[in-house]
């Protein structure tokens, strides 16, 4: 069973980067058609799509957040990172990683999330 567990800062003010690392269990990053994900829920809002890396270290970012966004991995850790520059309080949201099949499918693990407000 794949498990994963977000974490990072909770607070991040305007202008500055945020980061958040996903740590997985139960199953490799690099395990072949493995595509890791990151997702927010803005409140009040839907899910978004960020991104994701997948198994070969390719990474596909949503076009509307691409110029903001890297998602990197260190497999040695068996975790994956989202960062987000230049933060604004319209990046408020609970963020989750999660894994999936393919690169077109919902995630059928996830995170629990973690909520990332952006204030001075």
């Amino acid at each position: 069973q794949v498990q994963l567990q977000e974490s990072g800062p909770g607070l991040v003010k305007p202008s500055q980067t945020l980061s958040l690392t996903c740590t997985v269990s139960g199953g490799s990053i690099t395990a072949n058609s493995s595509y890791w994900s990151w997702i927010r829920q803005p409140p009040g809002k839907g899910l978004e799509w960020i991104g994701y890396i997948d198994y070969s270290n390719s990474t596909y970012y949503s076009p509307y957040l691409k110029s903001r966004t890297s998602i990197s991995r260190d497999t040695s850790k068996n975790q994956f990172t989202l960062q987000l520059s230049s933060v604004t309080p319209e990046d408020t949201a609970v963020y989750y990683c999660g894994r999936a099949g393919s690169s077109t499918d919902t995630p059928n693990y996830w995170g629990q999330g973690t909520q990332v407000t952006v204030s001075s």
